[in-house]
This record gives C-alpha cells, structure tokens and sequence, in this order.
C-alpha cells in the first residue's frame, strides 16, 4: 500500500475564475475546456487507467471545484440545475472525469451543511480555489454496498477520534486532498448510529491500496483504502453524533443519485452521436448506400436510442426540479431516477454496440468505452437493486430500513 500524499491541484499563485460570471456564461465556456482539456485525453485515461489530472486541474482553473460553494467563500454558489448540465457534459467526453467531479462536489455538500468551523471552511474555500479535490470514502469492505451502514467504529481520545477502516471503491484514491468518512460513532448502539468526518489524504495512517483496475470507469482511482488508527480533531466531524445517517438521506443521496443520473444521460448521448455517425458514414459499396440509408431495423434502433435519452433528459430536469423545490414526491424521485438512468444508458450502450456491430466491437468508435462506463452505475451503491427496493417499500408504504 502507498501512503504519497496527493500533489497539490494548482499552485499558489494562481487565481481561478471562482464567482466572476454566471451560470450561463460558465456553460458557454465548457465545450471548449472539454475539447482542450477532457476529450483529447479520455482514451488513454481509459487505455492505461489514468486519472483525469488535467480536467480535474481545469475545472479548478475555471472555478468549477467550487461550483455550489456560496460566494462568500469564494465559490460559484449554484445549484442542481447547473451542477447536472455540467457532469452530463463532462461525462459525453469522459465519464471518469464525470465521476471524479460528482463524487467531489458530493463530499463538498456534506462540508457545507456541517458547521463551519476554522477545518471546514478552509476546506472549502481551498477548494473553491481550485486547490483541492474531495471524495467520499463510505463503502466498507465488511459491508459492501450497504454503505450506510460501516462496521468500523471511531475510538474516542482526549484530541477527538481515532478511525481504523477498510474502506472500498474510494473514488479519486490518492489523488483528492481530502475524504468525507464515515464510521458507527463511538457510543452508537446501531448499525446506522454513524458520525461523519472529514480526514486529510495526508494524515499518517492513510494507506491507499493497489491500483484501480475496473472494467468501466477506468480513470476514476476507485481503489480501497485503509485507515490505521488516524487522528481527527474534533473541528473536523461533519455531522453529529450519530447523525450521519440523515445527512447521508437528506444530503448525499439526492445530490449522488442526480450526478449519477447526469453522468449516465452524457454517456448515452455519446453512445447515440456516435452510433448516427458510423452508421452515416458506413457504406455498403455493393449497394450504394449507407448503413443508415440501407437498414430500417438499425434507423428503428437508433430511434429507440434517441426516444430512452430524451426521456432521461426529462427525468433528470425533473429531479432538478424537485430538489429546487422539494415536496411529497421528491425521495421517490430521488430513487426512481438512478435506477432508470442506469438501465437507460445500459439499454442505450448496448443497442449502440448491436447496431455498430464489428466497429463497436473493435473498438473503433469509442462505444466499447460508452458501454463499459454504463454498467458502473448499476453496481455503484446504493446498486439499481437496492433501489428498487427502497422504491418499493416507499410506494407500499413501508420504512426504507
């Protein structure tokens, strides 16, 4: 296990964009920070497994670490609306970058319902200078994608707590300045009696674990993570005692399973841009034609490629809406939109490979990508089983847990 502390996002005397144009204005200039910064690497990252350093540096040269952090620190202070445009346009280029974004900026929502001690809001206004990356590291190798619920326990000291943790899939892993952990409290009598924290990459103790090495989402770092003894004052605990678990509801799922969401809307919008192309520029020489032109089967499914994106599009702008202005139907449509995002852009992906045939097979068009990084959503937890059963116990009435 390799204990290097992550180097450092930008340096000192750089001065990001933080909070000197509007949402609008920052969409207008991310196609061009994806071409210069996101695309051109995107192959490779996934060839070798690379983290995406450079869009992870421009999103912090252009503010958008900060991106729902209030201006008075610094920040951006925008919502969901711009928060989801931004990681599905990340993710039609790459979805690990997508990923490593939403995972941060869910971290940093946890930082900012937290009180605001002297820890926090350096914490924050670092990263709405583009000087620091977080994630979240709640996964536990004992209880798997039952995240809201760790076997590890804090040790009460005199300075604050001691965390001993086998943390799992702890995107951005060597590579984020910080994580959000969690871990059962230290007098907590149940499995979800749990407290947050927010522990620096660099504490001694902090032992990242072997080289990510997945199937899809190969830049993210998604590698384990092990917690010997760490120490962390009490400055730096972001929830109260016992109370993770409402923050992990009422705070992180939400905006996770938006990002998610988002993410999976990008790579079916890649998976649909990229199929029209071949099959536009394909020829059957023997007939004149293109594939497009010669096969109504593959314009059929090329429609039903379009009509799921379209519809997750409006899932997501619903979402949107519901957590702007929240009311009876929006955990329910908390749930309900990761699970059929992530089976659209599977259904898309897979259609996408099928209708590319040897091209896509070859990987000659970027659909073998599109369709690998489609299936993380699916196991990512909470996975599109656990969330149908959330779903199903919330429509019949019944607790979640």
């Amino acid at each position: 296990m390799s204990t290097n502390a992550p180097a450092p996002l930008l340096p000192p005397e750089s001065h990001p964009a933080s909070a000197r144009a509007t949402g609008a204005s920052y969409l207008d200039r991310l196609p061009s920070l994806i071409d210069e910064s996101v695309r051109v690497y995107a192959d490779r990252n996934d060839e070798l497994a690379r983290f995406p350093e450079e869009g992870i540096r421009a999103l912090g040269e252009e503010g958008l670490l900060g991106l729902s952090i209030p201006t008075a620190l610094g920040g951006l202070g925008q919502g969901p609306g711009l928060f989801a445009k931004v990681v599905a346009a990340l993710a039609e280029a790459d979805a690990s970058l997508a990923m490593v974004y939403l995972m941060h900026l869910a971290g940093a929502a946890v930082l900012l319902q937290a009180s605001q001690t002297s820890v926090v809001s350096a914490a924050l206004r670092e990263m709405a200078m583009g000087r620091h990356l977080t994630t979240l590291a709640f996964s536990e190798k004992g209880s798997r994608s039952h995240f809201w619920s760790p076997v590890s326990r804090a040790r009460r000291t005199p300075e604050g707590v001691r965390l001993s943790a086998n943390k799992s899939w702890v995107t951005s892993a060597g590579h984020a300045q910080s994580m959000v952990v969690t871990t059962l409290s230290a007098e907590g009598h149940g499995p979800v009696d749990t407290t947050l924290y927010l522990l620096r990459s660099d504490e001694p103790g902090v032992l990242i674990g072997p080289a990510w090495n997945g199937m899809g989402l190969r830049g993210n770092a998604s590698s384990p993570i092990e917690l010997k003894d760490c120490c962390v004052p009490e400055e730096a605990r972001l929830s109260g005692e016992g109370g993770g678990m409402s923050v992990k509801l009422q705070t992180v799922l939400p905006l996770f399973n938006l990002g998610v969401a988002a993410m999976d809307l990008g790579i079916s919008r890649a998976a649909v841009k990229a199929t029209v192309a071949h099959l536009t520029s394909a020829r059957l020489e023997h007939m004149g034609s293109s594939l497009a032109e010669a096969f109504p089967t593959l314009r059929a499914q090329v429609a039903r490629m379009q009509s799921a994106t379209d519809g997750l599009e409006l899932r997501v702008e619903d979402l949107v809406r519901q957590l702007e202005s929240p009311g009876p139907q929006t955990l329910l449509r908390v749930l309900e939109t990761k699970a059929a995002a992530n089976e659209i852009a599977i259904q898309v992906t897979s259609d996408a490979m099928r209708a590319c045939g040897g091209a896509a097979f070859s990987r000659h068009t970027r659909i073998d990508r599109y369709f690998r990084d489609a299936q993380a959503g699916a196991v990512m937890a909470p996975t599109v089983d656990q969330v149908n059963e959330f779903v199903g116990r919330a429509v019949l009435g019944l607790p979640l847990m």
